[in-house]
Parts: C-alpha cells; sequence; structure tokens
C-alpha cells in the first residue's frame, strides 16, 4: 500500500511538472492546462472552444504526446466523415475472401487518449457511434457483431464555434469541461511570442508519464481521494445558487463533477478534497459563454470570502477594456488623456487592492487562485492601455509598475 501511495505522488508530481512546462510554452493558457490534466485523471473529456489560430490543436498535441507507450488517435472531422474512418476501415484483403472485417489498429477503438479536432462537425453517419465512444467507450462493428470495449481514458475535443443543432449538441453535452481560450490578452505575452518566432530554439525540459502510471492513477488513485461532507453541503449550496438564477446542469452532470474535484485534489498531491477544487466547476456548470461569469461568481465567492471584491474589481476592469476598444479611431491625444487622467489611475488602484487581497488571504490560509486570475486580467488590461493608449512599451516593465 505505502509504494501505491508512493507510485502516486510521483505521478501527481510529473503531471504538475507537465503542467508548469506547458504553461511556459503556452501564454494565458495555466488554468486550461490544469483542467485539462485534471479532466484527463477523472477519465472525462474535455471542449477548447476558441476561435481559429489559439493553439488549441497545438497545446493538446503536446500534452497527450508526453503520455509514454500510450496509443495516440487525432482527426479532424467533417460533415462528411464516415464512422469506418474513425473507427476502422473495411480490410480489402479479406473482403476479397469474402470476409467483412474492420482493421481496428491505429483508430479510436483501440487509442487510450484522443484529440477530436472541430467536434461538432461530426457527420450524421457517424454521430452514433462518436457518442457511444465517449459515453460508454464502446463501438459497434459495421458488421453487426458483438459491441467492442475501447480503452479511451479522456478524449480532448476542439471547436471554433459552439453547437449548432440537435445532433451536436448532443456530444456537447457528452464534453463535461469546457473551456474557453481567445487571442493573447497581455501585450507582453503577446511580445514574447512574436520573439519566439525568430529566436534560436533552446532545448527545453520535456516530463513525461508512463500510461501505466496514469492508468493507475485514473483507476484507483483519483477515486480514492476523500470527499468530505462539507464538500457534499458545498456542491448542494452551489446547485441552489445555480438554480436561483436558472442555471440548470443535469444530474449526471453534477455527479460526474464529483470525479473532477477529486482528481483537482489528487494533482496538488492531496488525500482528500478541499474547498479551493470547487474552482474547476467554473468549467462545468454552463451551457453558453454568456453563463460563465455567473457560475465562476457563485462558484469563487463560496471558495473564498475575498472573492466578491476582487471580482467587483474585475468587473471594472473589463468595462475598461470595453471602453479602449471603443475609442479605436480616435486621435492619440484624446486616447492620451483618457488613459492618463482615468484608466492608468483606477487600473493601478484595482491592481493595488488586488495584491492587498491576496497578501491578506495568503496570510490566513485561504486560497488565491481566484485573486491571481483577476490581478493577471488587471496586468494584461493595464499592458494593452500602456501600449496602445500612451504609446509605452509595457513588454519592459516588471509586474506591478
Amino acid at each position: 500500500m505505502t509504494e501505491e501511495l508512493c507510485d502516486s505522488a510521483t505521478t501527481a508530481e510529473r503531471l504538475r511538472s507537465i503542467a508548469a512546462e506547458l504553461s511556459d510554452r503556452f501564454f494565458e493558457r495555466e488554468d486550461v492546462v490544469r483542467t485539462l490534466i485534471v479532466a484527463m485523471l477523472a477519465r472525462q473529456h474535455s471542449l477548447v472552444l476558441g476561435p481559429p489560430g489559439t493553439a488549441k490543436s497545438e497545446l493538446a498535441r503536446d500534452l497527450t504526446g508526453r503520455i509514454e507507450g500510450a496509443a495516440l488517435w487525432e482527426i479532424l472531422l467533417s460533415r462528411f466523415t464516415v464512422p469506418t474512418r474513425m473507427f476502422g476501415p473495411i480490410d480489402v484483403a479479406a473482403l476479397s475472401r469474402g470476409e467483412y472485417r474492420q482493421i481496428y489498429e491505429g483508430r479510436a477503438t483501440t487509442c487510450d487518449v484522443a484529440f477530436i479536432d472541430e467536434i461538432f462537425k461530426c457527420s450524421t453517419a457517424a454521430l452514433n457511434e462518436t457518442l457511444g465512444f465517449l459515453n460508454e467507450r464502446l463501438y459497434h462493428p459495421e458488421n453487426g457483431g458483438a459491441p467492442i470495449h475501447c480503452p479511451l481514458i479522456s478524449a480532448i475535443t476542439a471547436s471554433n464555434e459552439l453547437p449548432s443543432g440537435e445532433d451536436s449538441a448532443a456530444i456537447y453535452d457528452r464534453l463535461l469541461v469546457r473551456l474557453e481560450v481567445g487571442y493573447l490578452a497581455d501585450p507582453s505575452n503577446f511580445a514574447a511570442l512574436v520573439r519566439s518566432a525568430v529566436a534560436t530554439p533552446v532545448p527545453q525540459v520535456r516530463t513525461t508519464i508512463r500510461l501505466s502510471d496514469l492508468q493507475h492513477a485514473v483507476s484507483t488513485a483519483v477515486p480514492a481521494v476523500d470527499v468530505p461532507g462539507s464538500i457534499v453541503d458545498a456542491v448542494c449550496t452551489l446547485r441552489a445558487a445555480l438554480r436561483r438564477q436558472e442555471l440548470i446542469a443535469s444530474d449526471r452532470r453534477w455527479r460526474q463533477s464529483i470525479g473532477l474535484l477529486q482528481a483537482s485534489a489528487f494533482l496538488d498531491g492531496r488525500t482528500a478534497v478541499e474547498e479551493n477544487d470547487l474552482a474547476v466547476l467554473t468549467h462545468v456548470l454552463w451551457d453558453s459563454p454568456a453563463q460563465r461569469p455567473t457560475v465562476e461568481r457563485e462558484v469563487l465567492q463560496m471558495i473564498n470570502p475575498d472573492a466578491k471584491e476582487a471580482l467587483d474589481l474585475a468587473d471594472a476592469i473589463d468595462e475598461l477594456e470595453a471602453q479602449l476598444d471603443a475609442k479605436a479611431g480616435q486621435s492619440r491625444e484624446a486616447l492620451s488623456q483618457w488613459a492618463i487622467h482615468e484608466a492608468n489611475r483606477k487600473l493601478v488602484t484595482a491592481g493595488k487592492k488586488l495584491e492587498k487581497l491576496r497578501a491578506d488571504a495568503q496570510a490566513q490560509g485561504r486560497a488565491v487562485a481566484s485573486i491571481e486570475h483577476v490581478l493577471g486580467r488587471q496586468r494584461a488590461v493595464h499592458a494593452r492601455v500602456l501600449t496602445e493608449a500612451l504609446g509605452i512599451d509595457a513588454s519592459t516593465l516588471q509586474p506591478g509598475n
């Protein structure tokens, strides 16, 4: 038993290293990376939703490619994708002998981890089999034989748009974790991205994890994480709070989310779920992106009493960014006056308040993830104001300036 616990601790440590390396490589994706790993540990599927050119595919490939010994499968779906292309083409040689067989090797049927791009473009012909693959890990052969059990641990899916019909909505419902990504918001991160395109590549540390270790974590270690009664009470309270705002999630989604809480605790090296783990639910309990801020506010206020003030500051920061966008096309003089006399002052004040909230929370042993998230937004918007309104190269400034 001691050996198993040691192995589990090592697995969690390696996964944290992978998360850190990916977060260093993919700017402004720290929460996305961590949540994808949590979903994988919980044996759940995830959706990365965002416009083209936001590194969705590259991030998914880098993450899944770090699982040593795993059978990986990737596909870009279209309205014309047939089930045999996904689950196994017909064996032509066998067909010439009068035998009807499929070749499953290298297809979804035999994969441990999958990356499915443009998931909502799944063809009508492949819909039922895709749903069975995601939900029950089953594939029904073309010849009507016995269902094949697929070893799939987790699928990472991606899309540039939300589902538009009933067929794609059925797939959407199977994706427990939903993550929004956008273009880089912080000009300093954008500058670093541009510099990386012309810099000489430097060999990077690339932590990996064995498939067997991941399987053990998924099947044994994560389900063994304790869920205290206080967490059950918190989940019930959260459900009631969201229902009061007419945000309804299915019972199945709530039940599956408990596994995410256990996976979050495991990833942090803990044997029991804590309130901090509830943060992952901000990526679970909404259907449309417009609902996400409401869910986030309810979840974060439950985790940390400081979150309300931080989220109020976030609203003010978002408003300033909206004003900056609305002033596009104005003269540099008018833009500079607004930046100097209003935006810069408000953003600096917000930054100081957030830093004090963070320090107070740390001193009392409370979670600071929600405050860090808003502080990141403050820095990004402040950098935009300095760069776009005042012509200052914000990438050369130190945090806090």
